[in-house]
C-alpha cells in the first residue's frame, strides 16, 4: 500500500488489482461519463492540482459494465504508476459514486487500439494517413515549426529519453530573456568530460514554452558531437521514475544505480514531476555521487528549486548549492527573432506561403506569453493559407488568433503571500496562523488562508497542510469545505474573500 502523503511505494496485492484487457467495452451512457467527471473532481480536490495534472489529466473514461469501470491511459508507465499508487483511492471514489462497482480496469490506449482499430467514418482521415504530407507538430518554445511528421530521435546507450535532433543551439533563438541560461548551457556542453565547471549542478527554471527542454536537448547533442565517447544521458523525471520502478520490479536496482552513476553528463527535465519518497531518495544519492565525482548535472523545472515543495529537502538543498538561472518571458525583439526564424522554415517547407510582414509584426506585438504560443500562432496562419487558398490578411489573422492575443503567464501566487495578506487583514501574526491555537479569532483566518491557498495555488492538500504548521491534509480539506459552506449563506464573508483575492493579486 502507498501512503499518499509520503509517496512511498506500495507492495501489496491491492496494487495489482487493475488488469489489462484485450478490448474496451463501449461506454454505457452519458450518466457514466458524468460520474467520471465527479470522480475526477474529487481526485483533484483530495490529491491537489499538481498530482492530478501529473497522473490523471490523461486518463480517459472508456465505459462501464456492471461492476467494472474501464479507463485508459496513454503509456504503460502511467498505468503502472496509477496501479501501484492510486488504485485503492480510485476504486474507493468509484465505489462511493456507484455501490455496484467492484473493480477498475486500466488499459494502454495505444496497445489496445492497435489490436482493435476503430472504424473510421470519414475516408479523408485514411487518405491523410496514407499521404505523408507536412504536418503541424507542436514543439518546444524555440523549436522549428511545420516539420515533417515523426522526425528521427536519438537515444544514448538505450538508457535515456529520446533527444530531438531539431533542438540544437543553432535553432535556439537567443535574447535578453534567455541569454544567461543559453551561455551557461553552451559552457557546460563545451567543457570536456572530467573537467569541473562552476555550474554544477546547473538549474534552469521557467514557465512553460520558454525553451528549457530545447536547451537540454541542445546540450546533449553538442556534448556528444564534441566527444563521442562521453556518456551523455537525457532523462525526463517521468522516465527516471519508470526505470527505477522497473528496476525494483526486476530486482535489478543495483545495476540500475551503477549504470546511472557512471554518467559523464546527466540532464534531467521536468523535475517538478518527480514523485515518491523512494524515487526521490535514490535520485538524491545519484545526484550526490555524480556531483562529488566531478560529473556534470543539468536540471530543468517550471519553478525555482525552493518552491518544489513535493521534493525532498535534501534534493532541493543540493540544487540550491549549484547555479540557477531563470528563463524569462520573451521580449519584443526575441519574439520577432523567433517568428522570423520559424517563418523561414515554414517557407522552405511550404513553397508559396505568404504571411505579410505587417501580420508577422502584429503577432510579435500581440502574442506575448511564450515562444510556444508564438509558434502556434504562426502554424495557424500557415494552415489558414494552406486550407483556404486565400491570402493572410490582418483581419483574418485577428480572427484566427483572437484567443492567443494578449495571453500572458498568470502571476504565480505563493502561500507566503496569502498568509501575509490574511494576517494583516485580520490583525493576527503569521505565527498565530501556523500555531495550534484554536480560538475563534485565529481559527477563522487560518481556515480562510487555507481555502485561498487551495483555490489560488496549484499546491496539494498535504503541501498546504505542511505550510500551515505541519497539519494533516484532512484538516485543510475540512477548512476548504467549511469556508465554502459559510460563503453560501454569508454574503459579507463572500465579499470579504473577494477583497482578499484582489489584495493578493496586487
Amino acid at each position: 500500500m502507498r501512503d499518499d502523503r509520503t509517496g512511498e511505494f506500495g507492495s501489496g496485492a491491492s496494487a495489482l488489482r487493475a488488469i489489462a484487457v484485450e478490448e474496451v467495452q463501449p461506454m454505457s451512457g452519458r450518466a457514466d461519463a458524468v460520474l467520471w467527471e465527479r470522480v475526477k473532481t474529487r481526485l483533484r480536490t483530495e490529491l491537489g492540482e499538481d498530482v492530478f495534472s501529473s497522473w490523471f489529466a490523461r486518463v480517459e473514461f472508456e465505459g462501464a459494465d456492471g461492476a467494472s469501470v474501464n479507463l485508459s491511459v496513454p503509456t504503460r508507465f502511467l498505468k503502472s504508476w496509477i496501479q501501484a499508487h492510486y488504485f485503492d483511492k480510485l476504486l474507493g471514489l468509484w465505489t462511493a459514486e456507484v455501490d455496484s462497482v467492484r473493480r477498475v480496469e486500466l488499459v494502454v490506449r495505444g496497445a489496445v487500439r492497435a489490436r482493435a482499430p476503430a472504424k473510421v467514418d470519414k475516408p479523408a482521415v485514411a487518405s491523410v494517413a496514407a499521404n505523408p504530407t507536412p504536418t503541424f507538430i507542436p514543439a518546444a518554445s524555440a523549436a522549428p515549426v511545420l516539420m515533417q511528421a515523426s522526425p528521427a530521435r536519438i537515444e544514448a546507450d538505450g538508457a535515456g529519453s529520446p533527444v530531438d535532433p531539431r533542438f540544437t543551439f543553432e535553432t535556439f533563438c537567443e535574447g535578453g530573456a534567455n541569454r544567461v541560461a543559453y551561455a551557461a548551457a553552451r559552457a557546460v556542453a563545451e567543457t570536456p568530460a572530467g573537467r569541473p565547471t562552476p555550474y554544477n549542478p546547473l538549474y534552469l527554471h521557467a514557465c512553460v514554452g520558454r525553451g528549457k527542454t530545447h536547451l537540454l536537448h541542445a546540450v546533449a547533442q553538442a556534448a556528444r558531437r564534441a566527444d563521442p565517447n562521453r556518456k551523455v544521458v537525457y532523462l525526463t523525471a517521468e522516465h527516471f521514475m519508470f526505470r527505477f520502478v522497473a528496476a525494483l520490479k526486476n530486482q535489478s536496482a543495483i545495476a540500475f544505480k551503477e549504470n546511472l552513476r557512471d554518467i559523464d553528463l546527466l540532464l534531467i527535465d521536468d523535475l517538478q514531476f518527480l514523485q515518491g519518497k523512494s524515487v526521490q531518495q535514490e535520485f538524491c544519492h545519484m545526484l550526490n555521487a555524480l556531483i562529488d565525482g566531478a560529473r556534470q548535472v543539468v536540471v530543468a523545472a517550471d519553478r525555482p528549486a525552493a518552491e518544489l515543495e513535493t521534493l525532498d529537502e535534501r534534493v532541493r538543498s543540493r540544487l540550491r548549492g549549484g547555479v540557477a538561472f531563470e528563463i524569462g518571458s520573451p521580449d519584443l525583439d526575441l519574439r520577432r527573432d523567433i517568428l522570423k526564424s520559424r517563418y523561414a522554415i515554414a517557407q522552405s517547407q511550404n513553397p508559396g506561403v505568404d504571411v505579410p510582414e505587417t501580420v508577422i509584426e502584429y503577432v510579435a506585438q500581440s502574442v506575448v506569453s511564450n515562444g510556444r504560443d508564438l509558434e502556434g500562432a504562426l502554424n495557424r496562419l500557415v494552415a489558414q493559407w494552406q486550407f483556404t487558398n486565400q491570402p493572410v490578411t490582418m483581419n483574418s489573422a485577428e480572427i484566427t488568433l483572437r484567443d492567443l492575443v494578449g495571453a500572458s503567464e498568470p502571476r504565480r501566487v505563493k502561500i507566503e503571500d496569502i498568509q501575509k495578506v490574511v494576517s494583516r487583514h485580520y490583525n493576527v501574526s503569521k505565527a498565530d496562523l501556523l500555531s495550534s491555537r484554536r480560538t475563534r479569532t485565529i481559527v477563522r483566518p487560518r481556515q480562510i488562508a487555507m481555502y485561498l491557498s487551495k483555490t489560488l495555488t496549484p499546491r496539494s492538500l498535504p503541501e498546504i497542510g505542511r505550510r500551515f504548521g505541519g497539519r494533516d491534509h484532512t484538516t485543510v480539506l475540512h477548512a476548504v469545505r467549511k469556508v465554502e459552506e459559510m460563503m453560501q449563506g454569508d454574503q459579507h464573508l463572500k465579499e470579504e474573500i473577494e477583497l482578499l483575492k484582489r489584495m493578493i493579486d496586487e
